[in-house]
């Protein structure tokens, strides 16, 4: 692996330490929004080629892979495929260890890029952004943890977080408006937005009552709750044919 890479977060992503805070039924039902609410926003693209930056956990290989979707993942370090090559169906995927900020693709070469877990996690989110946007020919797709949400209460959550996973790390909040400005920059339209939840991760972690949680989601949902508030956010942004060249 080449020694100048600098944004390595997704080695972390790909382990199976991180894929252990997905264990169990409520772990599942995070992966299920999760999966479900990315296979919506690639409704209208069937059969699309789809590159997932960072995605050595392989939380939506499979998804995709399944629903007919051409995949192909990146990582910063060898090991990151390794729970690929465990839980995923061999031919279901393409890997390759790269920089993420230097993907060794041509302009325009995947219908879509993606990178979930990611963005909140490096220090050149901008960068990050840019680098996806490049390779993409009709969309980018990622998560973001968004300020308007409970995550105001920031602080006090992540000392929650750490006490009860204690492999949680620091992680960056976003404002939709400034992830709109860096994808305006881009040339690429404004997104839709699909927030997850809105009781916070670790709310849920702890009542371990994925039948409670969904009811809570689905109140949330109807009242509005969740889409004014809710975190964290599933983007999809399309180019903007309007400033192509």
């Amino acid at each position: 692996m080449p020694e100048h890479l600098t944004e390595t977060a997704d080695i972390e992503t790909a382990s199976d330490d991180y894929a252990s805070r997905f264990a169990g039924p409520v772990g599942q039902y995070f992966l299920d929004v999760q999966a479900r609410l990315t296979l919506e926003l690639l409704r209208d693209l069937p059969g699309a080629s789809v590159l997932d930056v960072g995605g050595g956990h392989g939380q939506l290989t499979m998804p995709l892979a399944d629903n007919g979707y051409q995949v192909t993942v990146t990582g910063s370090n060898d090991s990151c495929r390794a729970r690929l090559d465990k839980y995923c169906q061999p031919g279901s995927f393409s890997y390759i260890t790269c920089d993420s900020l230097q993907l060794p693709f041509a302009d325009n070469q995947f219908d879509v890029v993606m990178a979930f877990r990611l963005l909140p996690h490096v220090n050149q989110w901008q960068g990050l952004i840019k680098e996806m946007c490049r390779v993409a020919a009709k969309a980018v797709i990622f998560d973001y943890p968004d300020k308007r949400s409970a995550n105001i209460l920031y602080d006090m959550l992540f000392a929650l977080k750490k006490n009860m996973e204690g492999n949680t790390r620091t992680y960056t909040l976003f404002s939709r408006k400034e992830i709109m400005a860096e994808l305006a920059a881009q040339h690429f339209t404004v997104p839709v937005f699909k927030p997850e939840f809105f009781v916070p991760m670790v709310i849920h972690r702890k009542l371990q009552n994925p039948a409670l949680s969904r009811s809570l989601e689905a109140v949330a949902q109807l009242t509005g709750l969740t889409a004014l508030l809710g975190s964290p956010i599933i983007l999809r942004s399309n180019v903007n044919h309007h400033h192509l060249p």
